[in-house]
């Protein structure tokens, strides 16, 4: 097998820690001592559209929390689920080395939109990445196939060409249904090693 050329990356859970998970949710919910079961069974219920960017974080909020009275602001749950991500120590660095060796970058991560441009924004991944194959501007999902054809289509990338890191199994095995080589992230020592047994590093 020759070795890729281009890195394709999930960032929640690889390069920083997850965006809007159930545990995120679960954190902000139980900070404004909210009726977690009540918010649960909401969320399943437009937690797609969200993702793919059918619903504003603003729609998304009056489905899930201010249908009522609230005795918060929007602005503070906003600035409380902005201020769950962090990033991964050491992911990044391992990336702008990539970036150095001219490597070709993308994202492949599943994301609302507001929270995917604060996080680009934020933690400077415009400056690292060339593409960011996003489930809020593709309008699909992973692990749906039709995510990993878009990805193809855009950056004009052969599947041969492409190292995927996910931190997610059933991820990896449908991308591997197309060809593409992948990386289960464990720890950051972990992907830096792989990395460089790909030739990349």
């Amino acid at each position: 097998m020759t070795n890729p050329t281009s890195v394709f990356f999930d960032v929640g859970g690889v390069l920083l820690t997850n965006g809007w998970d159930r545990s995120c949710r679960r954190a902000v919910i139980d900070r404004f001592d909210l009726d977690w079961e009540e918010f649960r069974d909401r969320h399943e219920f437009v937690a797609q559209y969200f993702e793919i960017g059918k619903l504003t974080l603003d729609e998304y909020l009056n489905r899930t929390i201010f249908y009522r009275e609230r005795p918060f602001s929007r602005d503070a749950i906003v600035t409380a689920m902005k201020g769950l991500s962090q990033e991964i120590p050491g992911s990044l660095d391992i990336v702008r080395k990539l970036k150095t060796n001219g490597v070709y970058l993308a994202t492949l991560n599943n994301e609302s939109r507001e929270l995917n441009e604060h996080r680009i924004e934020s933690f400077g991944l415009r400056e690292l990445f060339d593409v960011f194959l996003s489930s809020c501007y593709l309008g699909v999902k992973k692990p749906e196939a039709p995510m990993y054809e878009m990805a193809f289509d855009i950056t004009q990338r052969t599947p041969s060409e492409v190292l995927f890191v996910d931190d997610r199994t059933l991820n990896l095995e449908c991308a591997a249904d197309f060809g593409m080589q992948g990386l289960l992230f464990s720890s950051v020592e972990q992907l830096g090693h792989e990395l460089t047994g790909f030739g990349l590093l």
